[in-house]
């Protein structure tokens, strides 16, 4: 029997908890998950992606290794279903907080499919206390001086404190 392999793809600028909820849940259900930093030319992140996966390692890590499942972080700025190809994946993992999400995925698990019907799309719902939290929404309270210890790992809030003690 082939190992089941997974991605997860997304900017992960910075690592939240709803990051990482969704990878432990993915962990219970693939042999490998590669998690897929994307990579656009048109956008600046607040962190390198050097940063981003060093967070991604550090954090996802631990999670995959209690499960039994490989764990490989990736970067990738092609089409997700060419990078889920590259590296051997059948399945997408996507993460849904909300009714939002939902729409904008299905549109996106239509077109992937379209383009690759052989890899897979799976949406895994975000557990109650990570729902409201968005990567976007941690960039600004952190910006601005407020605590995020409640939506990201104590290693991340603490790079966010020095990026923008820095800034």
């Amino acid at each position: 029997m082939s190992a089941r392999t997974a991605l997860y793809a997304g900017s992960f600028d910075p690592v939240t908890n709803g990051h990482l909820d969704v990878v432990r849940n993915a962990c219970r259900l693939v042999d490998r998950l590669v998690i897929a930093i994307g990579i656009h030319p048109g956008k600046t992140p607040l962190f390198s992606v050097e940063e981003r996966a060093a967070m991604l390692e550090e954090e996802c890590a631990p999670l995959a290794q209690q499960q039994g499942t490989e764990l490989a972080v990736v970067t990738f700025s092609d089409l997700v279903v060419e990078a889920a190809r590259r590296h051997g994946a059948s399945l997408l993992i996507r993460g849904l907080r909300d009714g939002t999400d939902l729409d904008y995925e299905m549109q996106m698990a239509g077109m992937n499919e379209a383009l690759a019907p052989d890899v897979q799309t799976v949406f895994l719902p975000a557990s109650p206390m990570v729902r409201p939290i968005t990567a976007t929404l941690v960039r600004q309270i952190a910006s601005m001086g407020g605590d995020v210890s409640r939506f990201v790992p104590q290693r991340v809030a603490a790079r966010l404190q020095r990026r923008f003690a820095a800034g």
